[in-house]
């Protein structure tokens, strides 16, 4: 029982996740991982980006009309890594389950993308390309440290639209994005009303208002009280703040599941370890959590995960408010929400929907349910198959 779930909780780390049902060998999709170069991005703030790159990767084959394209947009700590295998028999991507020949997003039907974020967190990780701090500014021969451009979710979408355009993709039949995806998804959907024909936001939210900008505050804290952190002057340097970054990514893996997700590793104690005897000794779901933080920190960088976190704090930022975003949509949507989400609380996703259906717009919703919690979007996606088959059928 304690192996199953604990495999589950891996499953859910980013580049570890697997099918949620067994696939014929058959049925095998391997992809390429490839790079994407914009030599000067522009941001919303009106700084530029040299040589700014991205990796990405696709299945299927473009139609002459250039429509079918389905695009995915990858959660916070994730990668483009969403569908398909690198090499036969290796990992498959996270939403593995949904994307591939005879899937609910079918691609035998359909192109489709997934894209690295700038900023990305794995950035020591050989399957992410990703542009960010801890990058060279080919301007100073430098990393950028904490002289990189501030960038926001539109950022990002900006990013895809240039990827896009260089794929010769006209119009998207879908986005589809879970978490940070959601809202790359809803970014998507108002900023290019005309291309998105079919939005999918999981495990998403309508707004980061001020309690989430107050948890992903949180989130970052321990970063800042890391030392070694030294303000962001840690590049180049024999010493980087990996301590405060296992610290918040401790935060983010905690908060991301629901309490009965740890049930099995409960109240024990750490193996040969007696919390009784002295407050240095661990239960063992404090070891289980410093163990799974610290293997995710030495494949980060702690200065994409302070940038990542206010990309995220900025959502919606160019609009007047999230109504006037959303009214801009005019997408057929599907909302998937987890029902014991604790990051974006299945609330917002109600209220998520009910604006898209006050501004006379097409919206399902499914609920995800199971001990995950957020994560549920994550790993759980197949329960969501028959959903997702009817709003490509739409």
């Amino acid at each position: 029982m304690l192996r199953r779930h604990l495999l589950a909780a891996l499953a859910a780390l980013p580049l570890l996740a697997g099918p949620l049902a067994p696939q014929a060998a058959a049925q095998e999709l391997i992809v390429e991982k490839k790079s994407f170069e914009i030599p000067r991005f522009v941001t919303q703030n009106g700084q530029p980006i040299p040589a700014l790159r991205i990796g990405y990767q696709t299945a299927g084959t473009l139609n002459g009309a250039g429509d079918n394209a389905v695009l995915v947009a990858h959660f916070f700590s994730g990668n483009s890594h969403a569908f398909g295998r690198y090499t036969a028999g290796g990992p498959p991507g996270y939403w593995d389950a949904i994307i591939g020949p005879g899937r609910p997003i079918d691609t035998n039907k359909y192109f489709v993308i997934a894209a690295d974020t700038p900023l990305n967190i794995n950035t020591r990780d050989p399957n992410t390309i990703t542009t960010g701090p801890a990058t060279t500014n080919p301007e100073t021969g430098r990393p950028w440290g904490m002289g990189f451009p501030v960038m926001t979710i539109r950022d990002f979408v900006e990013t895809q639209k240039k990827l896009l355009d260089s794929l010769g993709v006209r119009r998207l039949a879908l986005v589809a994005g879970a978490s940070m995806g959601a809202l790359q998804t809803i970014e998507w959907a108002a900023a290019y009303p005309d291309m998105v024909q079919r939005a999918m936001s999981v495990i998403g939210t309508d707004r980061v208002d001020g309690w989430i900008i107050g948890w992903l505050e949180l989130w970052a804290a321990p970063i800042r009280l890391d030392p070694a952190w030294n303000a962001g002057r840690y590049h180049g340097s024999t010493t980087e703040p990996v301590a405060g970054l296992a610290e918040s990514l401790k935060l983010v893996t905690l908060h991301a599941r629901d309490h009965p997700w740890a049930t099995a590793l409960g109240t024990r104690f750490a193996e040969g370890q007696d919390p009784r005897r002295s407050v240095t000794e661990r239960f063992a779901m404090e070891k289980w959590l410093d163990d799974a933080a610290m293997a995710r920190a030495r494949v980060s960088d702690a200065n994409h995960f302070l940038y990542l976190i206010r990309a995220n704090q900025l959502f919606l930022s160019g609009y007047d408010s999230p109504e006037a975003a959303l009214s801009r949509s005019r997408a057929k949507w599907l909302i998937v929400p987890s029902v014991s989400d604790r990051v974006f609380p299945i609330e917002y996703n109600r209220r998520l929907a009910e604006t898209l259906r006050q501004q006379g717009r097409e919206v399902d919703v499914v609920d995800l349910e199971g001990p995950l919690g957020h994560l549920e979007g994550v790993v759980s996606m197949a329960k969501a198959g028959d959903a997702i088959r009817r709003l490509l059928a739409n």
